[in-house]
Formats: structure tokens, sequence, C-alpha cells
């Protein structure tokens, strides 16, 4: 039976964004008197939510910092600037044009919803999506299954006629909790090796991605 929608994470699947996180982060370091990070480690920080990130910013230089005020920062730093160095992966432009015209596509992500908002529309991909999940908009964080049946509600569709497309293992984990077959995008910000996600199936080009999407059904 075809999917009914496709939803898509959106940090380390559709865009590549952590030159954003990383400068925002350092400057919520910076402003608080703290030495900054790398690149690598704050890119090892990202996929649970901007609290989570921010504690292990934190804690990895090991600072005392009031953590709601630190998080409140970051995410003016963010708002403000987080869209200037994010990039859509190499084919995602056409890959969500093909697909949208076939199928309903959502956005489920933890990143909050305002500067998810901002990406889609500063890159032009805004117009494909029938629904917009953000971290902060069911008061929930993947892996809880929430956003993800949020996500296919927004599409009027049922969660197990849906495919979810993410890159990370908190992804392969709200899909396994939340019933939905898992894509793996190997391009992003995983930490584990692919077959360790039980992905239905992986993609490093997303110009693969409707073809393969059309031959699982």
């Amino acid at each position: 039976m075809p999917p009914e929608a496709i939803l898509f994470d959106l940090d380390g699947t559709l865009v590549d964004s952590v030159a954003d996180i990383h400068a925002a982060a350092n400057q919520m370091l910076a402003e608080h008197g703290l030495p900054g990070l790398d690149l690598p480690t704050v890119k090892s920080f990202v996929g649970n939510g901007v609290h989570a990130l921010v504690q292990r910013c934190l804690r990895r230089v090991e600072a005392t910092v009031d953590i709601e005020k630190a998080v409140a920062c970051f995410q003016r730093v963010y708002h403000e600037q987080g869209h200037r160095l994010t990039a859509l992966y190499d084919g995602v432009a056409d890959t969500l044009a093909d697909l949208a015209s076939d199928y309903r596509l959502a956005i489920c992500t933890n990143k909050p919803l305002a500067p998810t908002r901002i990406i889609l529309e500063t890159l032009d991909i805004a117009r494909h999506f029938t629904a917009i999940i953000g971290g902060d908009s069911v008061g929930a964080l993947k892996p809880d299954p929430r956003p993800l049946l949020a996500a296919a509600k927004g599409c009027g569709a049922e969660i197990a006629k849906c495919r979810y497309v993410g890159d990370t293992e908190v992804d392969a984990e709200a899909c396994r909790r939340a019933g939905v077959p898992f894509l793996l995008f190997t391009e992003g910000y995983r930490k584990s090796p692919v077959e360790m996600l039980n992905a239905e199936s992986s993609f490093a080009d997303f110009r693969v991605l409707p073809d393969l999407i059309r031959a699982l059904i």
C-alpha cells in the first residue's frame, strides 16, 4: 500500500545546519565568559533539542551557569542568525518538489518551531509541507512518538501509512516507538553505524529517494 505521507527530520536530514548551531552555541558561551567549543564537539550534541544541546555545552566546559538563562541566550542568538550558514543538502529541493506531487509531506524536528519556519522559508521549501511540527509544538521531543503522530495527523494521514526520513539514532527510536518505517539519510549527524539503526532502507544521495520510496511500496 502506498504511503499517504512522508515525514522528514530537518537538521542533518534536509539541511546541514551545524555551522549555525555551532556559532550560536559559542556566542552563548562567550556571553557567559566561557570558552568556545569546536564544531565536531557541538555537532555531537545535536539531536535531542535545544535544552539538551545547551546543557551538554555547559557540562563540557564545566560551567555552573543557570541552564534556563543559557537556553534563553542560545535561543535569542539562534533566532536572530540561525539561518545564515544553513544550506540544503544536494538534491533536496528537486526531491521535495517531486515527492510533493504524489504525497503529503511534513516536517517533524526537535528544533523549536520559530527557527524551523525561518529556515524553511529562507531556503524556499516551506511550500512543500502540509504540516510542520517543531520541538515545542506538542510538549514532547523525539524519540517520544507524539511529534510523529502529530505530523501524521497534520497531514490527515494514518501513522501506519507514513514513512519517516531522518539521520540519527533519535529518529530511529522515534520511528520504532511510533510504528513508522524509517528511511535513513546516511550523511547527517548519526553517531552509530548504519546497520545499528534498523532502517527500512538507507541512502546517501537525496536524488534517489523518490524512486527508493516508490520501490518500497
